[in-house]
């Protein structure tokens, strides 16, 4: 008896006609009408151009809780593109709208979830940023949503689509360095304080406060800017270990054709230096031990030592994915392969674009065309999560409990050594309560939650402010 694919079970969810929500099919030479929700720095300047870009393409509508915003937008598009388009302070307003076939959503991380099910809901095909999720639990729920609705949805982790990428896992995965041993993942990103007020930041006049926070507890702000700044506070985003981190993640699974999540995680870190109002780390490493080969992962947010401009670097890279094989190793950022000796023996090259991509594939009809498809953006931003559940749980501990903690993973004390190098360049006692040592979580990956620990699933799960609750919806 043939095999049912998941190709052949979308194909037949179009010939049903419930895979393309549009009145009709759309050709090739159809005109595709775009929605842009949340109109800060990606919305402005990737979502609308990438769209006006492509041939028959135009961003009919935009939508953000920030009239300011919104409306340098519009003018954005006026002056650009050479045409209106509709305002909506509320999404919903636009996800109504007969005559919009996709919506781009840059909104917030803490936005993605619920905004992705309204847009699903109301038959819209979406390309939605990254992280694709907030909680574990919400990103199989928009999983589900885009499967309910028949609709096309790509997860915004664009290293997909370009080739030198491609190619360079494919060379891999052929086997040309034998097997991958384990995987370094790193992002040596320079942030600064977000700054600590006495009294809380004014809500200008122009912001719907309340529809922007949505889904995450509506609470005074005490960091300087209103904006960017909560994608590192734990109410409203991730950390860089998931904000910048899923792109590395994604591509380290990708390289290793893992399709859930790892057995185990741990991370051990902190925020050091900065003495502010946010709460995610700044420096951060996390071991995500995966049945292929491990994953390690590492943040640095703070310069090299107390007194250098310089960043920290793995191998000469700030940021990057570089995978360790039998024979030799791999740089995918970088796109150069070497020997065991360090002799460069393969390069990679070429770009590619992720919104021609996910057009074509609304254009096909098929969600098998995405190279981003909604299932691969939850698995890796559900990884990223798990690393960051165990932070949460973690305690302050010495050097020795950490080093006791990760004894019998050689790989995890090498990570762990790099750490407390770098802490102690930047003067920070590590035996006086200064540094998170987060659990070990066993995971259970079929069903995407945590065995026997409680708080772990909790967090899994994640919090939500009426009215803006994500439903449960079947798979």
């Amino acid at each position: 008896m043939k095999r049912i694919t998941r190709r052949d079970f979308m194909k037949a969810a179009i010939i049903a006609g419930t895979a393309l929500p549009f009145s009709r099919v759309r050709g090739a030479n159809d005109r595709i009408r775009v929605g842009v929700v949340g109109l800060g720095g990606r919305g402005i300047g990737a979502h609308i151009p990438s769209f006006e870009k492509q041939k028959d393409v135009t961003v009919a509508a935009v939508s953000d809780p920030d009239r300011e915003r919104m409306g340098k937008a519009a003018k954005t598009i006026q002056s650009k593109f050479n045409h209106g388009v509709e305002q909506y302070l509320d999404m919903r307003g636009m996800f109504d709208r007969k005559d919009i076939d996709v919506i781009g959503n840059a909104t917030q991380n803490y936005w993605h979830g619920l905004s992705t099910i309204w847009a699903c809901r109301a038959g819209k095909h979406i390309y939605v940023e990254k992280p694709l999720s907030h909680y574990i639990w919400e990103g199989r729920q928009m999983v589900n949503a885009a499967r309910k609705y028949g609709c096309i949805v790509q997860c915004g982790t664009q290293h997909r689509s370009e080739n030198k990428f491609i190619e360079g896992i494919k060379w891999i995965r052929e086997g040309h360095l034998g097997k991958i041993k384990y995987i370094t993942a790193f992002a040596n990103k320079p942030r600064v304080s977000c700054g600590k007020r006495d009294t809380p930041l004014p809500i200008p006049d122009t912001l719907d406060y309340d529809l922007w926070c949505g889904p995450a507890k509506k609470v005074p702000i005490y960091r300087d800017r209103l904006q960017y700044d909560c994608s590192f506070d734990f109410n409203t985003g991730d950390g860089e270990s998931c904000n910048q981190g899923v792109h590395e993640m994604d591509v380290a699974r990708w390289c290793l054709g893992e399709k859930m999540l790892p057995r185990r995680v741990m991370s051990i870190g902190g925020r050091f230096v900065f003495n502010d109002a946010c709460d995610v780390p700044n420096t951060q490493i996390i071991y995500y031990d995966f049945p292929t080969a491990p994953i390690l992962y590492e943040v640095h947010n703070l310069q090299k030592a107390k007194d250098s401009k310089e960043m920290p670097a793995f191998r000469g890279e700030r940021v990057g994915v570089i995978v360790n094989c039998q024979g030799g190793s791999v740089s995918l950022y970088r796109g150069i392969a070497w020997d065991n000796n360090g002799k460069q023996i393969k390069s990679f090259s070429g770009g590619g674009d992720h919104f021609v991509n996910f057009i074509e594939a609304v254009r096909s009809g098929d969600a098998e065309d995405l190279n981003a498809e909604v299932l691969e953006g939850h698995v890796s931003t559900a990884t990223c999560h798990t690393g960051n559940i165990s932070y949460r749980l973690g305690e302050k501990a010495s050097a020795k409990k950490m080093r006791n903690q990760v004894d019998d993973v050689p790989l995890f004390g090498d990570m762990l050594d790099r750490l407390l190098e770098h802490l102690a360049a930047h003067e920070i006692d590590v035996d006086a309560g200064t540094v998170t040592l987060g659990p070990w979580l066993q995971i259970d990956r079929q069903n995407e939650c945590f065995k026997n620990n409680e708080p772990a699933n909790r967090l899994a799960r994640g919090f939500y402010r009426e009215p803006y609750v994500v439903p449960e919806l079947s798979g």
